[in-house]
């Protein structure tokens, strides 16, 4: 299945049981958010899960565009991207947990063909010090189904930050190893997790007490890209719809290969999906996310050939992404905003070079010297050492 397709059998299907679609929001938080991106489908929706009655009503389905910087060392591997499309489905009030696993089970089984015998669930086991008991509804739900399921501790709790709604969780798991299916998702890497399931029953203080909220809610949010590679068998995110261009133009046209490969092609598939939503390269706040994710993907591509430029990417690549995560932007001042940010780090070299030879003549560099680079230079450290031959003492 293509990402259209998927998102469609998933629309269709909530719809089916009485959803409406939730308007997209931008990966900029409104104005007040305390966070830097919007970084999961709930994330739009806080108000509404802590009360107030959404203009849709009370069971909605969207596709929402999220960034992730707590994943930002984790991309690399196989399974983890920065910038990513979250499915998502919610009752605000209306129908409780054991409903939404099962149309959960429906969809994934009848909509998606995936075998029954593949899926394991983890549950709730409970958390004596925050007074909550485990999750017995999801447990029996799951049992009920036939699907094998594990009580875990705090992997199966969700909140968006320290503070607000939060709740137990069911999260689903697919097998992508060979043969029938072994162990359970807390011991096999073989078990990939696609979907969660939140009930968001509490609301975490500063604190840390937990209060009930006024409503119980579900959230449910299922990752686009991982979807895609469960449904096509493979075992890599980097080979989707999305990804694969990208993939395909950074290796024939720099000849990277394993880690160096995929952590330049999400970073530069985020940078224009950030572009687009309107963040420009700083030094401070979403600005340096951006400028952070830009430049890593620049000490990568000219620790090998210092020539390699983004100019070499062609723009039917932006415009492509841009139009899967369905932003309206003219490529153009895109391509231009990358230019002119592979200037001045270009620029940050010359300067940064005799500044790291002159403090290497004493000897290795010590924390001491990272420190001083990075406060009063902005030279960071993985740029110290990556392009102007640092190494720590």
């Amino acid at each position: 299945m293509t990402p259209d397709e998927i998102t469609r059998i998933f629309h269709d299907h909530y719809h089916r049981h009485g959803h409406r679609d939730a308007p997209e929001s931008s990966l900029v938080p409104p104005p007040g958010d305390p966070v830097l991106f919007t970084t999961s489908g709930m994330h739009p929706l806080t108000p509404y899960l802590l009360g107030r009655p959404h203009p849709g009503g009370r069971r909605l389905v969207d596709v929402q565009r999220c960034l992730r910087t707590t994943d930002l060392d984790e991309v690399g591997d196989r399974t983890h991207l920065t910038v990513f499309q979250m499915l998502g489905s919610w009752s605000l009030g209306d129908y409780d947990i054991a409903t939404s696993l099962r149309w959960g089970y429906e969809l994934l089984t009848g909509g998606y063909g995936i075998p029954a015998g593949r899926l394991h669930a983890t549950v709730h086991a409970g958390s004596p010090t925050d007074g909550v008991g485990p999750d017995e509804t999801a447990r029996d739900t799951w049992s009920g189904l036939g699907v094998p399921v594990e009580a875990l501790g705090e992997d199966n709790w969700w909140s968006n930050g320290p503070t607000g709604p939060c709740g137990p969780d069911s999260e689903i798991f697919v097998w992508t190893g060979d043969g029938p299916p072994t162990g359970t998702p807390s011991g096999d890497e073989r078990w990939v997790e696609v979907w969660n399931h939140v009930q968001m029953r509490y609301h975490r203080h500063p604190d840390g007490r937990l209060t009930p909220l006024p409503l119980v809610s579900i959230d449910t949010g299922m990752g686009l890209e991982r979807l895609e590679m469960v449904l096509r068998g493979d075992r890599s995110v980097f080979t989707g719809d999305g990804l694969r261009p990208w993939v395909e133009t950074v290796r024939d046209r720099w000849d990277l290969r394993g880690t160096d490969l995929r952590v330049v092609a999400d970073h530069l598939r985020c940078a224009v999906v950030v572009l687009g939503d309107g963040v420009r390269p700083s030094n401070t706040g979403r600005g340096y996310v951006l400028r952070r994710l830009l430049r890593r993907a620049l000490t990568v591509l000219w620790r090998d050939d210092p020539e390699r430029s983004l100019d070499e990417l062609p723009a039917t690549l932006h415009a492509d992404t841009s139009r899967r995560f369905r932003q309206h932007v003219d490529p153009g001042p895109l391509r231009q905003a990358l230019a002119d940010e592979e200037h001045r780090f270009r620029g940050l070299l010359r300067r940064g070079r005799p500044l790291v030879d002159r403090v290497r003549a004493r000897g290795p560099l010590t924390e001491r010297d990272y420190h001083w680079l990075h406060d009063t230079h902005g030279l960071p450290r993985d740029l110290v050492d990556g392009l102007l031959g640092g190494a720590a003492g």
